[in-house]
């Protein structure tokens, strides 16, 4: 005789879900199977038991926390790992894209409650759940709605890091709105005077919690934003829990601060502590002290920056002093500047040297030139007629006044001169006698 499973009882509305949450009554049937060693049941019998056994489920409503949602791109399925928050106990859920969507913007951390369907897989044996419906409740409902908020102040550029003023170096008044007698306001006023003892602080106190919170702290941000002195403003507020720091996520406050010609600190909370007011602000801080360390230099850190400013600059003037004192040392060292008048005695020897060497070509040049002339004049000495007159020779004029060259160009009778080396002599021709056969006169 195999195992007998109980029938298990309806279970209460307390035990379904929260309340306004309707769920179908979960009841177990008893599944008789009979085996022994000698007759087993098959596999497959057993396994379309438990199947049967477990889809004879209803829907249940379930509240857990949101640890994980895995979307796979290649897939239409989206899986989410759902814990509960008391006993360390979690499951794997499917969920369809559209049924998560419809839920709104859920975070990983957000408490739901979702309407969870039990199925068996014969061929992998595998126990899973199917959800087909799912909502925030809770901080998980305040997380969604808060992202909402965020998703359509993101697209309207609310949060766009090109919008973002910085903060002034040293602000002539910085801007505070924080709870009265608050250990954030403390936190703000003690560190900034610390760091800058003269700073001067403008604060407007306001409610930092509660329903009067926003309005209260918008009014005190636009008095400090019409301030002649202010030059940054800080929102400072200690930690809390998420409905405490609701009011720094109020969409009316976060477009004030972005209304804000002034440039805004953001310092709620501790770290962790993520407010929208965060993402509008000029600049974030981690907590109020952050605030104070980042509005305000530290004058000693100022000095300090001041004296390695000198030093460095006093150092760099004597370096660059030394440098051109080696670059002078150096100029002066070089030969030309050692003894200026070795160069001048060096190029006088050569200036005497070339000098003589064009004394020399020129003297000879005229010498050749000298003697070419002379043997020139001698050639023409020797060519000229009265050289030719020297040696006993005369030139006869006839009497027309030309050279008589022939005994042809006279007649007897005609006066001719004759000119001789030393004079001139008259002659009459008396005779012309014709040349003899050798050639010479009769």
């Amino acid at each position: 005789m195999g195992p007998v499973y109980p029938a298990r009882r309806p279970l209460p509305a307390a035990e379904t879900g929260r309340p306004g949450l309707s769920a179908a009554p979960v009841t177990l049937e008893s599944v008789p199977l009979e085996s022994s060693p000698e007759k087993p049941q098959p596999l497959r019998v057993v396994v379309h038991a438990v199947k049967g056994w477990i889809e004879r489920m209803g829907a249940i409503w379930v509240e857990g926390q949101l640890i994980e949602i895995n979307r796979r791109s290649a897939s239409k399925t989206i899986f989410l790992t759902l814990r509960d928050k008391i006993a360390n106990v979690s499951v794997s859920v499917t969920v369809s894209p559209t049924t998560l969507d419809s839920a709104g913007p859920l975070t990983e951390g957000a408490t739901v409650v979702a309407r969870l369907k039990p199925s068996y897989f014969e061929s992998s044996g595998r126990f899973s759940f199917y959800c087909d419906a799912i909502k925030p409740v809770g901080e998980g409902q305040l997380l969604a709605r808060l992202e909402q908020t965020k998703r359509l102040l993101q697209a309207e550029g609310l949060f766009n890091p090109a919008r973002k003023k910085r903060l002034p170096f040293l602000p002539r008044a910085i801007g505070l709105v924080t709870g009265a007698g608050s250990a954030a306001e403390r936190d703000v006023v003690e560190n900034a005077r610390r760091r800058w003892p003269a700073v001067q602080i403008v604060t407007r106190h306001a409610l930092v919690q509660g329903p009067q919170a926003c309005e209260q702290v918008m009014a005190a941000l636009q008095q400090l934003d019409r301030h002649a002195d202010v030059e940054v403003i800080v929102v400072a507020r200690g930690g809390g829990s998420l409905e405490d720091l609701l009011p720094f996520s109020d969409e009316g406050l976060i477009r004030a601060v972005f209304a804000c010609s002034t440039p805004v600190v953001s310092a709620i909370g501790h770290e962790t502590d993520n407010p929208i007011l965060d993402l509008v602000a000029d600049y974030r801080a981690s907590t109020p002290t952050d605030a104070a360390k980042h509005v305000v230099p530290d004058v000693a850190d100022e000095l300090h920056r001041i004296r390695q400013a000198r030093e460095r600059l006093a150092s760099g003037i004597v370096n660059v002093v030394r440098r051109q004192q080696e670059a002078l040392t150096a100029i002066r060292s070089r030969p030309v500047l050692a003894d200026p008048s070795a160069t001048f005695d060096l190029r006088s020897d050569s200036l005497e040297l070339l000098r003589h060497r064009g004394r020399r070509a020129i003297t000879g040049r005229v010498a050749h030139d000298a003697s070419a002339v002379e043997h020139l004049l001698a050639r023409v000495r020797a060519m000229s007629p009265k050289a030719t007159l020297e040696r006993g020779y005369s030139i006869l004029v006839g009497p027309d006044g030309h050279a008589v060259s022939s005994g042809a160009e006279i007649d007897e009778g005609d006066d001719l001169l004759a000119h001789l080396a030393d004079g001139q002599l008259v002659l009459e021709v008396r005779e012309v006698r014709p040349p003899d056969r050798h050639g010479g006169s009769g």
